[in-house]
């Protein structure tokens, strides 16, 4: 099982940049870096984490940009959106940025994405709450067209795109694996049917739980279940319940750090990096 950390960077945070050399220096398996653009001062849409939003919503970094600063000072440390609101972009612009991260990385990208709960954010973005996972699909299967083909074109319901040249291609082909993120059964149906692996949330609920229904989901869909990873968000720093993950067959647990500086963070890495050398 690999182990990766998940933090909102800041400007007040430690920096993607040392964050990612200090992780990697621990040979933490992976950074995945979150997305909003922005939260609305409006407040409608309730955060499913609890009552009050974090600030450290609407102050976090681009997560494209900062991932390449930490793909420019790290070797093997793998870099991931954890998550990418695809909702929220153009397909074309993002197509290039996965690219262009995953060349930059020498294939270490990992395109995690999910289809996001607040609803005046996206709607900022022209995205209709209602229809957000139609498009977030057809928005993945038009870069999946634009990563493998010389010239792509795509038409659905939301995305039409004619016939076109972009480059640079991925250096991992078909394309950088697409790990879905979301709550069970939905976000699982959509990771088995155009993903490589989900991401479900830890601390709401054991996402053990799932993990068979999970498989047999994929099986029954024709996926090999071994194709897909399971991913999970806010693993526990507990020794017994990270072997139990590992000896379900979790792939990847990832720990959440806070948005704090540089100090702060160093000892709750060696901590964590303690912790996992008794799995």
């Amino acid at each position: 099982m690999h182990i990766g950390l998940t933090m909102f960077p800041t400007d007040y945070s430690i920096q993607p940049t040392d964050l990612a050399m200090e992780a990697e220096a621990r040979d933490f398996e992976s950074l995945w870096l979150p997305e909003h653009t922005h939260i609305p001062t409006s407040r409608k849409s309730p955060w499913p984490g609890g009552a009050e939003l974090p600030k450290y919503y609407y102050d976090t970094y681009d997560p494209f940009l900062s991932l390449a600063a930490a793909a420019a000072v790290t070797k093997k440390i793998k870099l991931a959106t954890g998550i990418c609101l695809v909702i929220e972009r153009d397909p074309i612009h993002t197509a290039k940025e996965v690219s262009t991260v995953d060349r930059l990385s020498a294939g270490r990208f990992i395109f995690g994405i999910g289809g996001g709960w607040n609803a005046e954010e996206m709607a900022n973005h022209g995205t209709d709450f209602a229809t957000r996972f139609k498009l977030m699909r057809e928005r993945i299967e038009a870069m999946k067209a634009i990563w493998a083909q010389s010239k792509a074109k795509y038409s659905g319901e939301f995305v039409k795109i004619d016939e076109m040249m972009q480059w640079p291609k991925p250096i991992q082909k078909p394309h950088p694996p697409i790990v879905v993120g979301g709550g069970f059964p939905h976000a699982a149906k959509r990771a088995i049917a155009y993903g490589d692996g989900w991401i479900p949330i830890g601390g709401r609920s054991d996402p053990l739980d799932v993990l068979p229904q999970f498989r047999q989901m994929a099986k029954d869909a024709g996926r090999d279940p071994a194709s897909l990873s399971f991913d999970v968000f806010g693993a526990p720093r507990d020794l017994e319940a990270l072997k139990r993950y590992r000896d379900a067959g979790v792939d990847r647990a990832i720990f959440m750090l806070p948005s704090k500086s540089r100090d702060e963070v160093l000892p709750m890495l060696d901590q964590s990096a303690a912790l996992v050398k008794g799995l």
